[in-house]
């Protein structure tokens, strides 16, 4: 990804251009389909945070996969421990493919900046590449949205490419995403100003097989609900 960027005709203060936003987006996602996990197909890092995870969470854990994509590998490596899985994504084509790879979990048409809890708390979080779809704008917010869905000293496992990026378009895949990004130092002190306590933080240099992505420095971040 290009760093130091940004892009003033973000729509992020825009409620008018907020639903074209995420229309665009979820099309984008729609294009990509499967190649994502044929280019991204060793995800390693975040593989280990999900093991990592499962040390923490007796089985019947409920957990919300946010952005859940294909469902691979994470909805499928969390349903295969126990877990009680939902899953939110605003593809319509990602939302197919996992409900085909991971038909035992639950998986919903949402938007992250739309999560209500709506009286249901979950043990952990995971979101693995979905907040850099936001513009930083909306970050803090859909932070504090998982911060309230979970149960008190709940896991959140978050994960970024590490960048210096607002809400910047990017051709990603064949695509054309809008994606957004932080210095590791950065990230921490949004992510804590939330209301959730960074445990642990491990990066990882990952190369996609193919395609137009470039090699990047992925943040994986373990966070607990405070209060």
């Amino acid at each position: 990804m290009p760093s130091d960027h940004s892009d003033p005709r973000s729509p992020a203060h825009d409620p008018r251009s907020w639903d074209e936003r995420a229309s665009a987006q979820a099309h984008a996602f729609d294009l990509i389909g499967e190649r994502y996990d044929e280019v991204f197909p060793d995800k390693k890092g975040q593989e280990e945070h999900v093991r990592r995870l499962l040390e923490t969470l007796p089985a019947g854990s409920r957990v919300l996969d946010l952005g859940s994509g294909t469902g691979l590998p994470t909805a499928r490596r969390l349903v295969d421990a126990g877990m009680r899985v939902t899953g939110f994504e605003i593809s319509e084509r990602m939302l197919e493919l996992a409900r085909r790879n991971v038909p035992e979990a639950e998986f919903h048409r949402t938007d992250i900046v739309d999560l209500d809890p709506d009286g249901t708390s979950y043990d952990a979080v995971v979101a693995f590449f979905s907040l850099l779809c936001l513009p930083r704008a909306r970050i803090p917010e859909a932070l504090a949205r998982v911060r309230e869905a979970l149960v008190p000293v709940g896991t959140l496992c978050l994960s970024m490419v590490e960048t210096d990026l607002d809400d910047a378009p990017i051709p990603f895949l064949g695509a054309s995403l809008r994606v957004s990004g932080y210095p590791r130092d950065e990230l921490r002190r949004v992510v804590e100003a939330a209301g959730l306590a960074v445990e642990d933080e491990r990066a990882v240099v990952y190369e996609p097989e193919g395609g137009d992505a470039p090699p990047e420095t992925q943040v994986f971040l373990t966070c607990r609900r405070k209060g």
